[in-house]
């Protein structure tokens, strides 16, 4: 204390931890979007990849489909042990192994490789990703401070906006210059991803305070059972039992969490909404502007959904804090069933890019603050678990929108599916107007009781 009062240039502890957790947080944004970039780049081609290889677009698009929901079941699973103290692990050991998977397949690719090839290297690069989302939605929470959620969240908004923007168009790039480029770029942005969480000096892991694991009901450090009986077949089927209902107790906390908090049930509604729909939206324009087998349509109406994306998210912050969260979120709200509505106008690809546009630009409000909100309101060893729950459910919704887009659009018209959607988004408005204000306050009330916590903790 006395060298601190005799020269006040030296930065307290605490003043020291907070300018590391900014740096580290900076980090982790741009191993998001470092990250994202490379998936967008990879995944936009993927489909391409086997149409080239001799498949036909029905067996590309089924197992470009079945790769991308492999990791929805695997996510929740995931998200124990990372809620359990190997969160920097996971990140860390799930990137390094994409990175490898990845760089195969784009090895293999300078020939002719079998199906079974591609797909499992494929699959193996989905799993990895899921593992290291699952995992990495319990980070945030160990970086940033409740009154700095909205920004934190913001700037992970912000890398996904510019890999929506950049990435499809990079792989198409890579793809015309050779096969392999964009599944190279994807590892290497994983190698990235790796070296970047290792990087973060902020402990990532949850510390495990208490002296029983409750999902497994015994300490966490008391060794196994090394009596006669341990040997004996009963006692191994009656631990790997009690692990077994242990790691779905596990698992069913998460679902628990979220079923029982009026707030994160608003956030689940909205994600699963908002993928779902927005998913919906666009293959309705996709089939309505494939009529005039025009491909560039497509391409302006992602480019100008990314680029009001990319806006919103980085004006969210300020937004947020000048009208406050409850009125922000209340008049997004409120806003999005007009650039939908407007679609029931729109022709050709500049009206459909106009309304995808003005979607796009509104959501990250909604996001942003949901994200904020859900973060604050989780118990911190239930981060990860209850970040897969919503995410899982968010991709579910997505996959089940092309089917859906196409049965409307081929009993009815390409306005059936744009009506549906305006009236859904009425209806969110409508439910987020009564629970918005409540919404808000329980998030504060979880900061103040130290929901979120403040620098210190470890990682084991």
């Amino acid at each position: 204390m006395r060298q601190r009062a005799e020269n006040p240039g030296i930065p307290s502890p605490a003043a020291a931890g907070a300018d590391r957790r900014r740096t580290d947080l900076a980090i982790l944004w741009g191993v998001n979007a470092v990250d994202g970039l490379g998936s967008q780049a990879s995944g936009v081609v993927f489909p391409l990849l086997l149409l080239g290889l001799g498949h036909s677009p029905g067996t590309a698009g089924t197992l470009a489909g079945s790769v991308a929901l492999a990791g929805v079941v695997l996510g929740p699973l995931v998200a124990v042990p990372a809620d359990r103290g190997r969160r920097r692990r996971i990140m860390t050991g799930s990137a390094a192994l994409a990175a490898l998977g990845t760089g195969l397949l784009a090895l293999v690719c300078l020939g002719r490789p079998a199906l079974w090839v591609v797909v499992s290297l494929a699959l193996l690069e989905r799993l990895c990703s899921a593992a290291y989302e699952a995992a990495s939605r319990g980070a945030l929470v160990r970086l940033a401070d409740v009154d700095a959620l909205p920004r934190a969240a913001a700037g992970l908004q912000v890398g996904d906006q510019a890999s929506l923007v950049l990435g499809p168009a990079l792989g198409g790039a890579l793809f015309q210059l050779a096969r392999p480029l964009p599944f190279l770029a994807d590892a290497i942005s994983y190698a990235a991803a790796a070296v970047g969480v290792g990087a973060i000096r902020t402990p990532l892991d949850t510390p495990l305070h208490a002296p029983l694991d409750a999902t497994l009901g015994r300490p966490l450090d008391a060794p196994r059972d090394t009596g006669p009986e341990a040997g004996h077949g009963v006692a191994r089927r009656a631990r790997a039992g009690a692990a077994l209902r242990g790691w779905t107790g596990a698992v069913r906390a998460g679902l628990g969490t979220v079923a029982g908090s009026p707030v994160l049930r608003l956030v689940l509604v909205w994600t699963s909404a908002a993928g779902g729909t927005l998913t919906l939206l666009f293959y309705t324009a996709l089939f309505e502007l494939g009529r005039d087998t025009h491909a560039a349509a497509t391409g302006l109406v992602l480019a100008a959904s990314g680029a009001a994306g990319l806006v919103g998210a980085l004006v969210a912050p300020a937004v947020v804090r000048r009208s406050g969260a409850a009125r922000v979120l209340t008049a997004a709200a409120w806003t999005l069933p007009v650039p939908c509505g407007a679609l029931w106008w729109a022709g050709g690809a500049w009206g459909w890019g106009a309304a995808f546009a003005g979607l796009s630009l509104v959501l990250p409000l909604i996001t942003v603050v949901l994200s904020s909100v859900a973060v604050a309101c989780t118990p911190v060893p239930l981060q990860s678990r209850v970040g897969s729950v919503l995410g899982s459910a968010a991709a579910l919704t997505a996959a089940g929108a092309p089917a859906a887009a196409g049965l409307l659009v081929t009993v009815w018209s390409t306005r059936a599916p744009v009506l549906l959607c305006t009236a859904l988004f009425a209806v969110l408005a409508l439910y987020t107007q009564v629970r918005a204000h409540a919404v808000v306050r329980a998030a504060k009330a979880a900061g103040a009781a130290g929901a979120v916590p403040g620098p210190g903790g470890g990682d084991e």
